[in-house]
């Protein structure tokens, strides 16, 4: 009759303590979370404050898309595949956020409806020394580079302002904003199309 071993405690724990390195070895698919950190959905409503957000600068390139898609000349610059570009949007209002937000989000709606645009005068210097870097240093295949002289100026031209006008109450602050956006022929300097969006919001002092 065979005697049957128990395993002693130590071996007991040099198993287990390989059972735990091992599954801390494997790789799950699981996110690495930290904190009261979550994902949102980006389309939801933003009011966590009454300073400009993420809804407003929807909200805004929705209502002037929607507006300038609808008006002749947009519709004939489609047609015809005419060029626009578009200006900053200046910042009139008492706080301080990026408006290229709102410019890139009105050229990015009007592009998915057929829009061509060109590269607006703040990103020029690089397309310059783009076009320096292939046909002046030498560096390139001068049979394959592109040409200097090539570039295609717009035909209108997009700008625009957003203004804001805070009031403050003992239990109550209310902040009125206005987006003016304008479409205007660069050759005429003739405004061909304009429009404009408020918003207003309120919180609780």
């Amino acid at each position: 009759m065979h005697k049957i071993v128990q395993p002693t405690a130590p071996k007991i724990l040099v198993a287990s303590l390989v059972a735990m390195l091992l599954s801390g070895c494997v790789t799950t698919g699981s996110p690495t979370t930290g904190g009261d950190v979550t994902y949102a959905d980006p389309k939801a409503v933003e009011t966590v404050t009454t300073d400009l957000g993420s809804t407003d600068i929807q909200v805004i390139a929705e209502k002037m898309t929607g507006s300038l898609i609808q008006h002749p000349v947009i519709q004939e610059v489609i047609r015809k595949r005419q060029l626009l570009m578009a200006s900053p949007v200046k910042n009139k209002t008492s706080e301080y956020f990026d408006t290229r937000l709102i410019t890139d989000t009105v050229l990015t709606q009007l592009q998915k409806n057929g829009i061509r645009y060109t590269i607006e005068s703040e990103d020029m210097q690089n397309q310059v020394d783009e076009l320096r870097r292939q046909n002046q240093s030498g560096l390139y295949d001068k049979s394959k580079s592109v040409k200097m002289g090539k570039m295609q100026g717009a035909k209108y031209r997009l700008d625009g302002s957003i203004s804001s006008i805070v009031k403050k109450g003992s239990s109550i602050k209310d902040v009125y904003y206005k987006m003016n956006l304008r479409l205007i022929e660069i050759e005429t300097g003739i405004v061909e199309w304009s429009d404009e969006k408020d918003i207003r919001k309120q919180t609780k002092r």
